[in-house]
């Protein structure tokens, strides 16, 4: 069985082995790579990018009870349908 430590090894001899291949690499395929991951990981940063506001919202709706708070409210003053509120998971039970 794997133990913390072993797995910690193993992670740190992958880094190394990483960081010794990239280190034994030309200029020039240096370059190359880094362009190739700059391109694969534009359209992640942009997705990043535009759910960010969403995911600082989520977070301090989890952290914050005064944010949950005022989301119940406004949820309440939308007087939305039953079906729609159970759809997102503000539903009343039915017993």
């Amino acid at each position: 069985m794997n133990s913390p430590e072993s797995l910690n090894n193993k992670s740190k001899n992958l880094l190394d082995l990483i960081a010794t291949n990239w280190e034994s690499l030309d200029e020039s395929q240096k370059l190359v790579l880094t362009k190739i991951w700059k391109v694969l990981t534009y359209k992640w940063q942009l997705q990043i990018l535009f759910n960010l506001p969403f995911l600082i919202w989520w977070l301090m709706d989890i952290l914050i009870i005064k944010v949950h708070e005022f989301d119940l409210k406004l949820l309440s003053y939308l007087n939305l349908p039953d079906w729609a509120l159970s759809l997102i998971g503000f539903g009343q039970s039915s017993s």
